[in-house]
């Protein structure tokens, strides 16, 4: 058991950190773009809350992987934890979706089409 919740803990602090570099990538491309940008200080904003999540959850998972899961002093506390960072992924996953949403631009086809 203990295997498997490591394993699952590392795969989630990797994804978690290639969301973080896709984000800061996106950030760097949204000051670029500077003020001009339509909605630059709202995806400005949800970039920045998305990666202070990220940090938050990335810290949790660390904590979670290096507990003892075989302790059973230690089961409450970690279910308790793997329930935050549940929540902090679930909450990055959301603020993802509407940076996505305003970070859009209309350009090529979509640009001649009139929603």
């Amino acid at each position: 058991m203990n295997l498997y919740a490591t394993k699952k803990t590392a795969a989630e602090g990797m994804l978690d950190i290639a969301l973080f570099l896709a984000n800061i990538t996106h950030m760097k491309t949204v000051i670029e773009q500077g003020a001009g940008y339509r909605y630059y200080a709202a995806v400005l904003t949800l970039i920045s809350f998305s990666l202070a999540l990220q940090i938050v959850a990335g810290v949790l998972i660390i904590i979670i992987a290096r507990r003892d899961l075989n302790e059973e002093a230690n089961q409450k506390q970690l279910d308790s934890l793997n329930n935050k960072a549940t929540l902090a992924i679930f909450l990055i996953f959301i603020t993802n979706i509407f940076i996505s949403v305003l970070g859009m631009e209309r350009t090529g086809l979509f640009a001649r089409m009139h929603f």
